[in-house]
């Protein structure tokens, strides 16, 4: 019998939360597709995995066996394909690096043309990821190294070097009340609705949001956006405003939004990642030293 491991994806996840409605936001499906899956594998084994209840969902005998070998066997399979999608890399002589956003700035084409120089005849994949995947693929070993903005959810599993800080400013739409201002106070903007992330990416959503330098205050959602097209949008729409490095002002200039400097806010770190299993990998090392060159 075979077995998709989406299927033990999600059936781990559900374990973990003990509740369908939590792992359904941090896969980012809905719950009646989650719910769907659950009862595919419980009808491939031919056996309840959990008992429902208003409660959540209790694991069973089963399913508590289950749930003790599916992380190993996830993470065996997730080293797996790691280790044959960066061998097929290296055959072709690609590094991937994922990013979001606009990575490192200005210094993202000096890093890669240093590398390609220490480097010749290899090539520098750039890879953009979606907000509901902070590490840009890194995480997920999709990606050989990335370009982040930090904190992000794993951070701890990976090696990361800080490059650089940038300031945070606010994304206006041009007809808001504050839009003429130099610089706005962040606490002027705690009432405001915040155009957010996915509420799953957890820590960059809340560090985005700057949820802890708000004196307590909740934050108002106006709305959720996983790209940055989809963001300015929101923003150009008036669904609400939203923190931005500094230097997203240059890459995502366009009509209806207008740019401001935040007083009271902390400023953005951008850093290179790469997983540990990759310290003694010379093609990763050299592009970390190219990040560091440029961070001098």
């Amino acid at each position: 019998m075979d077995v998709d491991t989406r299927l033990l994806r999600y059936f781990a996840a559900v374990a973990q939360e003990g509740s369908l409605t939590r792992a359904a936001e941090r896969l980012f499906v809905s719950q009646p597709a989650l719910t769907k899956q659950v009862r595919q594998l419980e009808a491939l084994l031919g056996t309840p995995l959990f008992t429902r209840s208003r409660a959540g969902m209790a694991l069973t005998e089963p399913g508590r066996a289950l749930a003790e070998r599916v992380p190993g066997l996830l993470a065996d399979w997730d080293r797996v394909l790691r280790e044959t999608r960066g061998a097929a890399a290296r055959a072709a002589r690609v590094l991937r690096v994922g990013f979001l956003a606009n990575a490192a700035g200005e210094s993202t084409p000096r890093v890669v043309a240093a590398f390609t120089r220490r480097r010749p005849g290899w090539r520098v994949d750039m890879r953009q990821a979606a907000w509901s995947n902070p590490s840009a693929g890194l995480a997920g070993g999709e990606v050989d190294a990335a370009l982040l903005r930090l904190p992000f959810p794993g951070q701890d599993a990976l090696r990361v070097e800080v490059l650089f800080t940038e300031p945070r400013w606010v994304v206006l739409p041009s007809t808001h009340r504050l839009a003429a201002r130099e610089v706005i106070a962040f606490s002027e903007l705690w009432d405001e609705p915040f155009v957010a992330a996915e509420a799953g990416t957890g820590a960059w959503r809340d560090y985005w949001l700057a949820a802890d330098e708000r004196g307590g205050r909740p934050v108002r959602i106006g709305t959720v956006a996983d790209h940055p097209d989809d963001w300015l949008s929101a923003v150009a729409n008036g669904y609400g405003v939203a923190l931005a490095p500094a230097s997203a002002g240059r890459f995502y200039a366009r009509p209806g939004i207008t740019y401001r400097p935040v007083s009271g806010v902390s400023p953005s770190r951008v850093g290179v990642a790469w997983a540990p299993d990759d310290d003694a990998d010379p093609v990763v090392r050299d592009f970390v030293a190219c990040c560091l060159d440029e961070r001098r």
